[in-house]
C-alpha cells in the first residue's frame, strides 16, 4: 500500500474511472492519504463524481510518472468519520481553503479489495494487493 502512495504521490495528477449507467467516467484527481491503515481518496459531495462513486463503487485509477505507469483497481467505501475526512485535509492544506472536515461536503473513501499493477516498457509487471 505505501508503494502504490508514493507512486500515485508523484504522479502529482491520476485519473479516476467511474461509471455513469453504462457510460465510463475518467477525471483528473490528485488525493491520496493513507489513515488508520487504509488508503483514501476526497472528493465533495456535490460532484458528479461523488453520486457515481455511491451508485457503482467500483473504480479504477490509473497514472503515470518516471517511464512508469499504474493501473489500480478497488472498491470505493465511504468513511463519514470526522477524523478520517480532518486528517485528509491536514494532508493537503491548500484543500482547506475549498473544503472543511464538517462542511457537510467533504467526503472521504478507503480502498478495499485493491490490485494494483506497476508497469513499463523495461521491467516486469509488479502486482500489488491490499
Amino acid at each position: 500500500m505505501q508503494e502504490v502512495y508514493e507512486f500515485l504521490k508523484q504522479c502529482n495528477t491520476y485519473y479516476l474511472a467511474t461509471t455513469e449507467g453504462s457510460q465510463p467516467r475518467v477525471r483528473p484527481f490528485g488525493t491520496v492519504d493513507i489513515f488508520e491503515g487504509k488508503f483514501y481518496i476526497q472528493t465533495g459531495k456535490v460532484k458528479k463524481v461523488y453520486r457515481q462513486l455511491k451508485e457503482n463503487p467500483k473504480i479504477e485509477i490509473s497514472g503515470m510518472t518516471g517511464g512508469k505507469w499504474i493501473r489500480l483497481e478497488a472498491t470505493a467505501v465511504e468513511d463519514d468519520r470526522i477524523e478520517a475526512r480532518q486528517h485528509m485535509l491536514d494532508e493537503y492544506p491548500s484543500l482547506k481553503n475549498m473544503y472543511k472536515a464538517d462542511d457537510g461536503n467533504t467526503v472521504v473513501f478507503y480502498l478495499e479489495n485493491a490490485t494494483a499493477t506497476i508497469c513499463s516498457f523495461t521491467e516486469e509487471p509488479k502486482v500489488i494487493r491490499f
